[in-house]
This record gives C-alpha cells, sequence and structure tokens, in this order.
C-alpha cells in the first residue's frame, strides 16, 4: 500500500515592492532619457494618493516642459500663461475654497518671467503648494540660460559660460521667499539619488499639509537634471547635481512656520 503524504501550504511570504500609483496615468513618458520630471511626477502622484487629495485637486502648470504634467497626473489641470500659474491658481483658490491647489513650474517659468506672480502670491500668503522645478536651463526651448543657470554654465546662450559681469549671478529664488511672513514653508530637495527622492517626498507632503491646515504658500524646490540641455549622460547628469549644483543650492528647509494642525 501506498502512502501519500500533504504538505502543509506554504506561508505566503512575499509582498507587493512596485504598484503605479492611482493618480498616474498608464503611460509612456515623452520626456528625454535622464529628465527628473518622471521622478517628480511619481512622488506627488504617490502623496496625492496616500493623502487622498485626487478628487479635490487642482493643479496648474505653465510653459515649458512643466506643462506637460497633466499628461501623467491623472487630476483636474488648468495650464496658464507663461509665468503665470501663481496667479491663475490664486483666482481657483478663492473661486474654489474647498479644492487643494498646486503649481508645477519650471525655473525659467518661476524665476524669469514670472518672478511678479511668484513673488506677490507669496507676499499675500496665497493658500497654494508650489512645485518648483529647477534644472538651471530652459529644456524646452534650446537649452538657454536661465536665471538659475550656474556661474561657469555653458548654454546655447552662454556658449562660453555664465559670466556674471554680463548675466548677473544665479538667484536662490527659494531662500528669497522665504524671507516674506506670507511664506509658512520653503525647502529644496533634489532627485538626483534615491536618498534624496526619498527627502524630497518628505517636503512636499509637508507643505501639502501647510495647505490643509490653512498655512500660506508653500513651495519645495526641486534640483533635477536636463542631461540633453546640458550636455550629459543620464548618469552625469546626476553626478553633477549632487557635486556642482549642490554647491550652489543647498538643500534643506529654510523655513517652516507652524501652523495649527499641521
Amino acid at each position: 500500500m501506498t502512502t501519500t503524504t500533504r504538505c502543509a501550504p506554504a506561508t505566503e511570504t512575499r509582498r507587493r515592492i512596485y504598484g503605479r500609483p492611482e493618480m498616474l496615468a498608464d503611460r509612456s513618458t515623452h520626456y528625454c532619457p535622464g529628465c527628473g520630471h518622471g521622478i517628480i511626477h511619481r512622488i506627488v502622484a504617490e502623496l496625492l494618493d496616500e493623502m487622498a487629495l485626487g478628487p479635490r485637486t487642482i493643479g496648474v502648470a505653465s510653459v515649458g516642459c512643466s506643462v506637460f504634467a497633466y499628461d501623467y497626473l491623472d487630476i483636474d489641470f488648468v495650464e496658464s500663461p507663461h509665468g503665470r500659474a501663481p496667479a491663475v491658481a490664486t483666482g481657483v483658490r478663492r473661486a474654489r475654497p474647498d479644492a487643494f491647489v498646486f503649481t508645477y513650474q519650471g525655473d525659467g517659468d518661476l524665476a524669469a518671467i514670472g518672478t511678479a506672480e511668484i513673488i506677490h502670491a507669496a507676499a499675500r500668503g496665497e493658500r497654494i503648494s508650489v512645485i518648483f522645478v529647477n534644472n538651471g536651463i530652459y529644456g524646452m526651448t534650446g537649452g538657454q540660460m536661465a536665471p538659475t543657470t550656474l556661474l561657469g554654465q555653458r548654454t546655447t546662450s552662454s556658449p562660453t559660460g555664465r559670466d556674471a559681469l554680463i548675466a548677473g549671478y544665479p538667484i536662490p529664488i527659494t531662500e528669497m521667499l522665504a524671507l516674506l511672513p506670507g511664506v509658512s514653508y520653503a525647502a529644496r530637495g533634489s532627485i538626483a539619488d534615491p536618498g534624496a527622492i526619498g527627502k524630497t517626498k518628505a517636503m512636499l507632503r509637508r507643505a501639502f499639509e501647510i495647505q490643509l491646515a490653512g498655512g500660506g504658500l508653500s513651495i519645495v524646490e526641486v534640483l533635477s537634471t536636463c542631461p540633453v540641455g546640458w550636455g550629459m549622460t543620464a548618469t552625469e547628469s546626476m553626478e553633477h547635481v549632487t557635486r556642482d549644483v549642490v554647491a550652489t543650492y543647498p538643500l534643506g528647509v529654510f523655513v517652516d512656520r507652524r501652523v495649527a494642525g499641521a
């Protein structure tokens, strides 16, 4: 007689380590290889999921590579004229006080043509969150020098490198805004490595919490990459952020004015 031994079912030990956030659209990226926008889209979508903000969120994107955020974040979006995202977001927030409102802007947009809009929105303490993507160049229009371009950096409009005597110095816009009482939170993160990405996500979470608690304007600057505009490989661009860009734009929280409930 043959005896059959039945084994107990194995204990399930698998765990899910990857999943597309619900607020991130299921589509292929059009961004250049090594571009940081996709990483930033991902962590924004994760936060919208985790904080259950998706259904009440309205994003405002301006002109530049940042405008394509509405192709990847599955939320309501408004496109603004170049640099005017804070002004448009102000109108949206005041017309829809129940909504969660953020802007998604590049450095040429926010720190150049949109300087007046961001400064006065900050001075008024508008209850919006600003995601400021700084790759130090005009990426969409051909790689020209931006207000945030590093000294000595070569661009299509500064082929011998940025010269302070001709073009002035890089503008530390986030530190400038942190001086204004209407700004409840100002920080700068990076997407250059996994640890930095985690810290940037924590900064964005804090900025979102500030708005939900009724605080003033919150801004998170994210040091990002533009390998094509910089004439680098994707790996070189990440190293450039860690080695060179951070030397001009140090990472960290510049102001966190405590808000009740946040």
